[in-house]
């Protein structure tokens, strides 16, 4: 398996406009991210992903870019990125930034020619059809509620925006579009960024006969159709799409090659098998993948709304699978939550009583299985969940659709209140909370979207006053993955899959095994090590339970006894030894 630095990092996702205030209007900005690059390095973390700084009229905060070469006015200037830029270097870290090429604004310059006529140079820029019987030209859904289709009065024709109808999509099959875009990426490359996280980039190939897609597809949260409206995923037409390959081959060639970067591609309903095409080491495309899957776990019948809870056994069976099936063909990317995903330790573990080891259990699974660990901001002080008093609070626009459509089809408010507390993409997007100070010490001003009320206790000022915090053993995580190839490149074998209580598997490199045991439950549970399973003076690497408790598992360690392991709820351990 071929070694590389993208491998062998951990990222830090920034989420600018709720990560630090430096002028008191109430929204993060790079200044502000400046300002806590030493809090970076101190974690430990090697790349930073920072989601959209770009031009935007902010429908989707900032994923719908009207000048792909310009800073947002509310983040601050392209001299404050370009210090940003140098001061991450100047620290031994590295940049990735956002690539949304999906789609634009619909204030960008090409769409706002696009749409004046239908003989405009850039018309061809986007996808525009004309109605059919007088309705939309298919019965394609948005991921953000309704039809996927605007119709322009100014053209009497439609324009496709899988997402917001201010995202209209840009139009791959023509040439010209794809060479801007390449020369857009080149003018960031040469400007020093270390990579892309590029938005769902599977989706830019389409269908180009845009069939209906009639049956729906009930994994991205539409409404099924007997709930009333006609819409439906249509994501047999678009996702995973005929030219994909080709597009991104030719991106690679054209611009990636050229440079000693890392990729990531956020990819829905995607397979390993899939997976495989787009990281593949002889493709020539993509270094890793964002897949769903494992966020889909919780979600039912009716989709992301429709929630359900998960099983144990489940989150095994996706993990293991992308696991082995990604082993020497590809590399994978493992994160917990994320800008788009509701808080980790308030939806896999437990954010009261346990909050603390239930934190750090889940890091440790993040940080110990192959693939590069992606840590969102917030996650290592053990940020929570929020449920904000009223839907006049939420901001999200993917929250705010789904009420209204839902609230219209007559289903039960609290029901679907409650659904947000649980999957609200704003349960990520509270402020960072730096201090127990007013606003959390985010801002001096009157923050963009509500500080989560628990910031007095859960702080980055009290994470570092704290030895045994989750802060720091996110720090000796890091450094361990450092330390211990195996921790990077080891195989992956999952021991007793079926078992819902308890997640444990073994990493296998080099003559050096590796035993995770983690406890996903609030009770003690007894880990057997089947017999089979030979081990030689075996190392307690880490443990999330330190003090006397610690102690007493590194002294069962030397006795050579990991037979049968009681873990206290929430454990974690893992252990290390030659073969």
């Amino acid at each position: 398996m071929k070694k590389t630095w993208w491998k062998e990092s951990v990222v830090y996702q920034i989420y600018p406009r709720s990560f630090m205030d430096s002028n008191g209007d109430g929204i993060g900005d790079l200044p502000g991210i400046i300002s806590k690059l030493d809090y970076l390095k101190q974690l430990g973390v090697h790349v930073v992903w920072l989601c959209p700084v770009y031009q935007s009229p902010n429908d989707d905060n900032g994923y719908d870019i009207s000048d792909y070469q310009q800073i947002m006015d509310e983040f601050g200037t392209m001299e404050d990125w370009e210090q940003l830029l140098e001061g991450l270097h100047q620290r031994g870290m590295k940049l990735i930034m956002d690539l949304v090429v999906n789609h634009s604004s619909d204030e960008h310059h090409w769409f706002a020619e696009s749409r004046k006529s239908t003989d405009n140079q850039y018309r061809d820029y986007y996808i525009w059809r004309p109605g059919k019987d007088g309705r939309e030209p298919n019965d394609w859904a948005s991921f953000f509620s309704g039809s996927a289709w605007q119709k322009d009065e100014a053209t009497d024709e439609y324009y496709l925006h899988l997402f917001s109808s201010k995202q209209p999509d840009l139009n791959w099959e023509n040439e010209t579009v794809r060479e801007e875009i390449y020369r857009m990426m080149t003018w960031w490359l040469d400007k020093g960024i270390d990579g892309f996280r590029m938005d769902v980039i599977n989706l830019i190939s389409k269908n180009p006969d845009l069939p209906d897609a009639h049956t729906p597809d009930p994994g991205m949260g539409t409404m099924p159709p007997e709930e009333g409206h006609t819409y439906h995923f249509g994501g047999q037409h678009f996702v995973n799409g005929p030219r994909v390959h080709e597009y991104l081959q030719e991106m690679n060639r054209k611009v990636l090659s050229r440079y000693d970067i890392m990729t990531v591609g956020e990819t829905v309903n995607v397979t390993p098998e899939d997976g495989a095409l787009y990281v593949g080491e002889d493709r020539n495309e993509l270094n890793m993948v964002f897949h769903f899957e494992l966020m889909q776990v919780d979600s039912g019948p009716g989709g992301k709304w429709d929630i359900r809870p998960w099983r144990l056994s489940e989150i095994k069976q996706i993990i293991s699978k992308w696991q082995t099936l990604l082993h020497n063909k590809g590399w994978n990317s493992n994160y917990l939550n994320n800008h788009d995903q509701p808080r980790m330790v308030s939806r896999f573990g437990n954010d009261s009583v346990y909050r603390k080891p239930s934190a750090k259990m889940l890091a440790t699974l993040l940080h110990t299985l192959q693939g590069t660990p992606y840590i969102y901001q917030g996650e290592e002080i053990g940020m929570t969940n929020i449920r904000l008093s009223s839907i006049d609070d939420y901001r999200d626009i993917e929250t705010l659709n789904m009420y209204q459509e839902y609230k219209q089809a007559g289903r039960d408010t609290d029901a679907i209140i409650e659904s947000i507390y649980i999957k609200s993409r704003d349960n990520a997007r509270t402020p960072m909370q730096w201090d127990g100070t007013e606003q959390a010490g985010f801002t001096n001003g009157q923050p963009w979207i509500s500080v989560n009320p628990n910031y007095t206790d859960i702080n980055v000022q009290e994470a570092l006053a704290d030895p045994d915090s989750i802060f720091y053993y996110y720090q000796r995580l890091i450094e361990l993955r450092r330390q211990e190839p195996i921790i990077v490149y080891g195989d992956y074998t999952v021991l007793q899959p079926d078992d819902e209580q308890l997640f444990a598997y073994i990493r296998s490199y080099e003559g050096q095994k590796l035993l995770v045991v983690l406890n996903f439950t609030d009770q003690a549970q007894l880990f057997k090590l089947d017999a089979r399973v030979s081990y030689y003076e075996p190392q307690l690497l880490i443990s999330n339970y330190g003090g006397d408790h610690g102690r007493a598992l590194a002294e069962e360690a030397r006795s050579h006894d990991l037979r049968s392991l009681s873990l206290e709820p929430y454990e974690a351990r893992v252990y290390l030894w030659q073969e």
